[in-house]
């Protein structure tokens, strides 16, 4: 992917940074979007020899989200790759989640998304066109086995896990960043343009550390997941080999859950 220009959300996060530095080992230069200041990260990506920006900005926020691909897109000169992997985590059963948090959950993890996407759009197709449609623009949205298995509600084994480990709005954004990806792959298709979503099982990572025994156990694999085992297939997906594959949702769980 040498040359190729990619934007990160969530790119100061334990996932975000694996894939934006995953993306600038194979050559790309990468923007990183973070709330928090992702200096760190992209003197880390500098130091592969590929250009690194960093734009802070609150992806909740609609106009701040625009804004921020927008500048994103003059600090590359344009962009190949977007891979919105910004989220936040949320834990309570479903009777006791109060609206606040749904709206929280959903306006960072889902909405910015559709905001995101939407403003990538016009500059991925401008891609295309600068490249003669060579380059072929990828879209990769991170989603969750929470999406597809329910969640991680277990009441009737266990009444004090499911405030540790309930998760109905983190749930519920997600199944949307599925569905918004198998819609967008059908609109962009005709444009050269690959929307596809990861969806990791319970990674290790900070967001993890109270995950319950009792679940991890269940991974066949015998281990929780790895920002690395999430930002590979990432990469497969922005790289030349996957251009034949667009709307899908590509499990990372260890065997957790399949379909």
């Amino acid at each position: 992917m040498r040359g190729k220009n990619a934007i990160v959300t969530g790119g100061n996060g334990a996932i975000g940074r694996a894939i934006a530095l995953n993306l600038a080992h194979a050559g790309c230069n990468v923007a990183v979007i973070d709330l928090a200041c992702a200096d760190d990260v992209c003197a880390a990506i500098a130091a592969t020899g590929n250009y690194a920006a960093a734009v802070t900005a609150d992806l909740s926020n609609p106009a701040a989200a625009r804004a921020a691909i927008a500048s994103a897109t003059e600090a590359l000169g344009g962009f190949d790759i977007l891979v919105n992997a910004a989220g936040i985590v949320s834990a309570g059963s479903f009777a006791k989640l109060a609206g606040a948090e749904w709206d929280r959950v959903l306006a960072t993890n889902l909405t910015s998304v559709f905001t995101c996407c939407q403003a990538a759009i016009a500059p991925l197709r401008q891609r295309q066109l600068d490249n003669s449609g060579e380059c072929g623009g990828r879209i990769i949205n991170i989603g969750s086995v929470l999406a597809k298995n329910g969640g991680n509600a277990r009441p009737w084994i266990d009444p004090a896990e499911q405030d540790r480990s309930g998760n109905v709005a983190y749930a519920v954004s997600k199944a949307g960043v599925h569905t918004l990806t198998s819609y967008l792959a059908r609109e962009l298709a005709a444009d050269g343009i690959t929307v596809n979503a990861v969806a990791p099982g319970p990674i290790a990572t900070a967001m993890t550390t109270s995950f319950p025994e009792a679940l991890k156990s269940l991974i066949p694999a015998g281990r929780m997941g790895t920002a690395a085992d999430v930002a590979a297939v990432v990469a497969f997906l922005a790289g030349a080999g996957a251009a034949y594959v667009t709307g899908e949702i590509i499990d990372v769980n260890g065997g957790l859950w399949s379909d």
